[in-house]
């Protein structure tokens, strides 16, 4: 695949909107998964947004003269990603029947914190700075302070809920880290990649399905039909393509710097939408871990010969 032309060029005042309309749509995702658990069990919901999604960026592809499936010396990159994938969304859409949505949005969005880490071992041109070490000690503070924090909405198995969701971050992180590792340099476009995410998660989901919800009851309102609507159609296919499509023409790094605001527009999401509690311990927590996300991202440094 040839690299995009426009890749280094300066990120552009529509871009930036962009990216804080990106960061809100995500803010509220969770928001979402909260309604729809209310009719649909969360790993069924999960596998729906997975199957729908799928069907709709096929539908995309076709009609732009594009191919999703992968060739088959990379299909087994294809399922790797696939499976990282589907255990994330398991989990993601599991955790928020443990815990309030507003803490569950700060642990996911510990992704680029694991990332940031597991660069510096893993790439050779993405090295922690001292700047990305503070922001890690500050997020990893925060992270603490939110765990501590309290409301009267959260049930005795919230500390589940919690670090379901922040595995659900860690495996946010290691898809990132093996696309860039091993399908970035590959001719895969990136309708091939967000393809093969959606598509081969859905065996994963499927499991799990089967194994932790079989016979659970479904109860289709409108609000419940809405959050599905929302998770597939906005999140899943229109807000993914929309990032790959700006990844492939900006830096990462820059793009990544402005994920600090979606567990900031969640946290006020979730107070606004479902009315929990919000104790000045998650507010701190959630600035510290925003301000880590900033600092992480920043761009890294060329070294001169």
């Amino acid at each position: 695949m040839n690299k995009p032309e426009n890749s280094h060029a300066p990120i552009s005042v529509t871009a930036i909107m962009l990216l804080v309309m990106l960061s809100f749509l995500w803010g509220g995702n969770m928001i979402s998964i909260k309604f729809s658990s209310q009719g649909i069990p969360p790993i069924l919901a999960a596998m729906m947004r997975s199957l729908l999604a799928s069907i709709f960026l096929w539908i995309h592809a076709r009609a732009m003269g594009e191919d999703v499936f992968l060739e088959p010396a990379y299909i087994k990159h294809g399922i790797v990603i696939g499976i990282l994938f589907g255990v994330e969304f398991l989990l993601l859409f599991w955790g928020p029947s443990f815990t309030d949505a507003s803490r569950a949005v700060v642990f996911l969005y510990t992704q680029p914190l694991w990332v940031a880490l597991a660069a510096h071992f893993v790439l050779p041109n993405d090295r922690l700075t001292w700047a990305k070490s503070l922001g890690l000690l500050l997020a990893f503070g925060g992270l603490i302070l939110v765990f501590w924090s309290r409301s009267p909405t959260l049930g005795p198995l919230y500390w589940l809920g919690d670090l379901m969701e922040m595995a659900a971050g860690l495996l946010w992180a290691a898809t990132t880290i093996y696309i860039k590792k091993f399908i970035w340099n590959r001719p895969i476009t990136h309708f091939q990649t967000l393809f093969a995410q959606l598509f081969f998660s859905i065996p994963i989901l499927g499991v799990g399905v089967l194994i932790f919800e079989w016979g659970q009851p479904i109860k289709l309102t409108s609000l419940v039909i809405a959050s599905v609507f929302y998770q597939t159609v906005i999140i899943a296919y229109l807000s993914y393509l929309l990032w790959f499509w700006m990844i492939h023409r900006f830096q990462v790094s820059v793009l990544s710097a402005f994920t600090f605001l979606t567990p900031l527009f969640g946290v006020i999401l979730c107070g606004i939408i479902l009315g929990e509690p919000l104790p000045i311990l998650l507010w701190i927590g959630l600035a510290f871990v925003a301000l880590g996300i900033y600092l992480v991202n920043q761009p890294t440094p060329v070294a001169k010969e």
